[in-house]
């Protein structure tokens, strides 16, 4: 189908060569972190020691657990569902309809992993088994973006994201020609946003902290803050779920091999860099600099939390006691910008509060090596990127109401700094 007349979203990421040199960079940098992680040396920069064969990527083993990964994440998926909402309205101004039941399957997982280790499931078996699983993921995540590059090809016009119609095949299969590609009621993006990825990283760090009690005879404080933390953001985004039906990712990017391969492939091998980094070096952490660093941590989740459920409550019911006493300024659109509370310190207070826990995260790993810090780094460019993207979206959909909030609230995510 012929990509809709009229004007076009303005290219990103470079276009369609920044597109297709991200095709190959993406999965590349992430197997370049798996190596380094486990090396000797663990250098962020630089050539990994040895280049791995296709004898160590290739696993009929691996194949066959990530079909059954991503068989049983479907299949929670498609449990009743404790809460069924609806998101944001489309341009044929229908509402699409999405279990909240994110929560439910992060529990039930748990709950299967632990009567699988009690019947003998070596866990700890799984860190070995992290290059061959990353690679079936990165194949997964090709061959499923060509399926839904072909599938949004019969989509109606309605259905097609605002970014992914330039009409070159490369850049629109790299962001994603369809908006919420579904087959029935199973969404395909709304699924990989949360389930797979996000539950298979805690998985992943599970598995590494089990490694290494049986390398040492016990888990390290580092590793144990390392999975405390993450497990903790995993489970606030699976139980506030319904917030992300609100957010870029849902609302206005198409889901093609961007999102695909973040979701499934990106996050749970690169987000458990810490973990993977403490089993081959480990870290000593006396509880002086653990308490500081919990506190570190617990002073980001505030401001995240805080910042986030503030914007949700304010866009459920204005006049919510919580957030009616806040100050607002007007759109034309007939919606209101919040200007004091959490989002008149700064313009996305909740980046403030995922970059000082992406901190914390690091800070476990000591500072004698730059790799534990690569999250921090990548999650910053991306953080500053999407508050770009972020800004250009609002100036046009909010015009002068917009400007009013920029000039009101100057800095966009730290204070007096950026």
């Amino acid at each position: 189908m012929a990509p809709p007349e009229g004007p076009r979203a303005p290219l990103e990421f470079g276009g369609p060569l920044g597109a297709a040199a991200l095709l190959l960079l993406l999965p590349a940098t992430m197997f370049h972190l798996l190596l380094a992680a486990r090396s000797g040396p663990a250098r962020l920069l630089g050539p990994p020691a040895s280049l791995p064969g296709l004898e160590a990527l290739w696993s009929p083993r691996a194949l066959l657990l990530w079909l059954a990964w991503l068989g049983l994440q479907a299949a929670l998926y498609l449990l009743p569902a404790r809460k069924v909402a609806e998101g944001q309205e489309l341009e044929d101004k229908s509402r699409l309809r999405y279990p909240i039941n994110g929560f439910q399957a992060l529990v039930l997982t748990a709950l299967l992993v632990g009567l699988g280790v009690s019947a003998g499931l070596p866990l700890g078996a799984l860190p070995e088994m992290l290059l061959p699983l990353a690679f079936v993921a990165t194949l997964t995540a090709f061959i499923f973006s060509l399926f839904l590059y072909m599938k949004a090809q019969v989509a109606p016009v309605s259905a097609l994201a605002p970014g992914g119609i330039s009409g070159n095949p490369i850049y629109d299969f790299f962001l994603g020609r369809e908006l919420n590609p579904r087959i029935c009621f199973f969404d395909f993006k709304y699924f990989c946003e949360l389930r797979p990825g996000l539950i298979g990283w805690v998985l992943i760090n599970l598995a590494l902290l089990v490694k290494e009690a049986e390398l040492r005879g016990s888990p390290s404080l580092a590793m144990w803050l390392v999975n405390g933390f993450q497990l903790l953001y995993v489970g606030d985004a699976l139980w506030h779920e319904e917030a992300i039906l609100t957010t870029m990712d849902i609302t206005h990017d198409g889901f093609g091999f961007m999102l695909a391969f973040g979701d499934i492939a990106w996050v749970p091998f690169t987000y458990s860099l810490q973990a993977q980094f403490l089993l081959r070096h480990p870290q000593p952490l006396g509880l002086p600099m653990a308490s500081a660093i919990c506190l570190i941590n617990a002073i980001g989740y505030y401001i995240f939390r805080g910042a986030n459920s503030q914007k949700n409550t304010f866009r459920k019911n204005p006049s919510d006691p919580r957030v009616a006493g806040l100050e607002t300024i007007s759109t034309a659109t007939g919606r209101k910008l919040l200007v004091s509370g959490w989002w008149g310190m700064v313009r996305h207070p909740n980046y403030l509060g995922d970059l000082i826990m992406a901190l914390a995260w690091s800070l476990p790993c000591g500072v004698s090596h730059l790799l534990p810090y690569f999250y921090l780094l990548y999650f910053t460019a991306l953080l500053v990127h999407r508050e770009a993207r972020d800004e250009r979206q609002c100036l046009q959909k909010y015009g002068l109401a917009w400007q009013e909030y920029c000039r009101r609230v100057p800095y966009r995510i730290v204070p007096y700094i950026y």
